[in-house]
C-alpha cells in the first residue's frame, strides 16, 4: 500500500488536484488499485450542484488517470516524467459519486511504447461501477 505522501513522490499532482489518497495494490507498469475518500470539503462541491452534490465526471476520469500515472511513473525509466492526457475512448458514467463515498479506481495499462501509452480504467463505489473507459496518455518532461 502507498500513502498519500508516497504517491506524491511518484506523481507531480498536489492539493487541490491530487485525487488519489492511497494505492492499495501496485504492479509497476501493469496495474494499480487506488482510493479517493470523497468528502463534502472538496472545493468542487461548492459549485457543482450545491443542493445535490456529486463529484464531476471529469474529476472521476482524472482520478483514474492519476492512478494510471502511478502505474507508469513507478517504472524507473519513467521516473520524473510528467503525465499528459492524450485522449479518452468509450468512457461511460453509470452512477453518481457523492460526499462520503470511497471511490475505488482500478487501472490496467495495456501498453507503453516510448512515451505513449493506453490503459483501461474502472471506478467503483461499494462494488457498483460508476465510470469506465480507455485512457490514452503521453509522458513528457518539464523542460
Amino acid at each position: 500500500m502507498l500513502t498519500t505522501r508516497e504517491i506524491m513522490e511518484i506523481i507531480p499532482h498536489r492539493y487541490p488536484f491530487l485525487l488519489v489518497d492511497r494505492i492499495l495494490e501496485l504492479e509497476p507498469g501493469m496495474r494499480a488499485v487506488g482510493e479517493k475518500l470523497v468528502t463534502i470539503n472538496e472545493p468542487f462541491f461548492q459549485g457543482h450542484f450545491p443542493t445535490f452534490p456529486i463529484m464531476p465526471g471529469v474529476l472521476i476520469i482524472e482520478a483514474l488517470a492519476q492512478t494510471g500515472a502511478v502505474v507508469a511513473l513507478s517504472l524507473p525509466e519513467y521516473k520524473d516524467k510528467i503525465p499528459f492526457f492524450a485522449g479518452v475512448n468509450d468512457v461511460r458514467f453509470k452512477a453518481p459519486v457523492h460526499p462520503g463515498d470511497t471511490l475505488r479506481m482500478e487501472v490496467n495499462l495495456n501498453k507503453i511504447r516510448r512515451n505513449l501509452g493506453k490503459g483501461n480504467g474502472q471506478a467503483t463505489v461499494d462494488g457498483t461501477v460508476v465510470c469506465e473507459g480507455e485512457l490514452l496518455f503521453m509522458l513528457g518532461t518539464m523542460s
